[in-house]
């Protein structure tokens, strides 16, 4: 069954490779735009992997000067001051959420901070701030950072929010890998459902990678690092017969959600409802999918909405361009929507943005939303030979073309991370009532 309350959501932010606005970001997904480049803010000297969706060099003062009309002044002192000495992934997600709580309206029509809630997922979002910190103590030690007995904690990049926005109800960080921000979306629906609160501001954090995260993850074959160092925007190619592992990427996307009679009463407005969001394990501490496991959750976000499979038209896989990992979810997804899985399209956002960690729910799920309101699919890029067990299963996978006038009245959303987790929702559009 449906929750006892509708859930909306109303507000919008993100941070992307290809796009720091919701706008933006949808219409270089459109345009088959990748951001994936060679990685400068990650020391690569000693590693094999070159690449990733690099925003080391972003314009932090530029943007928040471009919100210094629309935020009021005593937000933004806050938050400028918060700014200067935090590290670089608070630094990108509070202006995130700056960005969503505007977008939410909620500036205008300030929300009972009370009965606000912040639930952000992800952990370890400054790997590659505390591995330099790390490095600075063994050469001198006194020159550490001195805020890093604070700024190390997942909880700073949450509290930095409440404190330049003057939000006192619940706030905590979910961590569940890179199904993290759904995870969080799931939390901060069952605030509003049990805990009083009218609205929450859910997502996840950006992290931070480090050359050590990097290199582990080399280590267990999970990046791609062989064969497109030099052609970084080739690199992400879900699907592909070359693809080799994710790209590493950062990004940050946050979302206001609000209980509908709340959102409809200060004229909100809605882009989109959520139906259900389920989550699972398989019971399996390494990094192997399993379709029995995603199998088990999509089929339960699809029950506990109340929806049938043939209502679905759009699936925004996880997919991010694994050898095995992009073949057991389209696998799962032809076992789930069974006859009508030929009639779905499917596509992978990842492959323009690469893998943007704890966050990347949220982020492709903004796309989504985007796509679903515009009635147009971005394509899944670098698509040079479909892999011929993907093309077998007879689901569209929008290889290098953009699908137009594609009606989508519920979608799904996948997400999948390291130790088994599994996460998946349903969105509806959104049509006035």
């Amino acid at each position: 069954m449906a929750y006892p309350k509708r859930i909306v959501i109303t507000g919008m932010g993100i941070n992307a490779p290809n796009g720091d606005t919701p706008e933006t970001f949808y219409n270089n997904l459109i345009a088959g735009k990748s951001g994936i480049k060679k990685m400068t803010s990650v020391n690569t000297d000693r590693i094999r992997c070159k690449i990733g969706g690099d925003l080391g060099d972003y314009d932090v003062r530029g943007k928040l000067d471009s919100l210094k009309d629309n935020i009021p002044e005593d937000v933004l002192k806050r938050a400028k001051k918060i700014i200067k000495t935090a590290p670089f992934s608070t630094k990108l997600t509070l202006l995130a959420a700056l960005d969503a709580y505007k977008d939410a309206g909620l500036f205008k029509n300030a929300p009972d901070p009370d009965r606000m809630a912040v639930v952000l997922g992800g952990h370890n979002f400054h790997d590659n701030y505390i591995v330099k910190n790390v490095r600075q103590f063994e050469e001198e030690p006194e020159y550490i950072d001195g805020l890093m007995g604070i700024c190390v904690f997942d909880s700073d990049v949450a509290a930095s929010i409440t404190e330049s926005l003057q939000i006192y109800g619940p706030m905590y960080i979910t961590g569940g890998t890179c199904a993290s921000s759904g995870m969080a979306m799931k939390n901060g629906i069952m605030e509003i459902l049990y805990n009083d609160c009218d609205i929450a501001m859910i997502g996840g954090g950006l992290l931070d990678y480090s050359d050590v995260g990097y290199q582990a993850l080399i280590l267990v074959s999970a990046i791609s690092y062989k064969s497109f160092n030099d052609e970084p925007e080739k690199s992400s190619r879900p699907y592909d017969v070359r693809r080799e592992g994710f790209v590493p990427s950062h990004g940050t996307g946050i979302m206001i959600i609000e209980e509908l009679e709340h959102a409809l009463k200060r004229g909100a407005h809605i882009y989109a409802e959520i139906l259900s969001v389920e989550s699972n394990c398989d019971g399996n501490h390494l990094s192997n999918p399993s379709v029995e496991g995603q199998t088990k959750v999509m089929k339960r976000a699809i029950q506990k909405a109340g929806i049938k499979v043939e209502d679905i038209s759009y699936v925004n896989c996880h997919a991010t361009s694994t050898p095995l990992g992009d073949e057991v979810e389209l696998t799962t997804i032809k076992n789930v929507f069974g006859e009508h899985a030929k009639n779905i399209k499917v596509n992978a956002t990842k492959s323009m943005i690469g893998h943007t960690g704890w966050t990347s729910n949220t982020v492709e799920l903004i796309g989504a939303i985007m796509q679903m309101n515009n009635s147009t699919l971005h394509p899944s890029i670098n698509i040079e030979n479909l892999d011929p067990k993907i093309a077998a299963l007879g689901i569209d996978v929008c290889a290098n073309k953009k699908v137009e006038n594609y009606n989508i009245d519920y979608l799904l959303k996948n997400s999948f991370g390291f130790g088994g987790i599994n996460c998946c929702s349903i969105i509806k559009k959104w049509k006035g009532k």
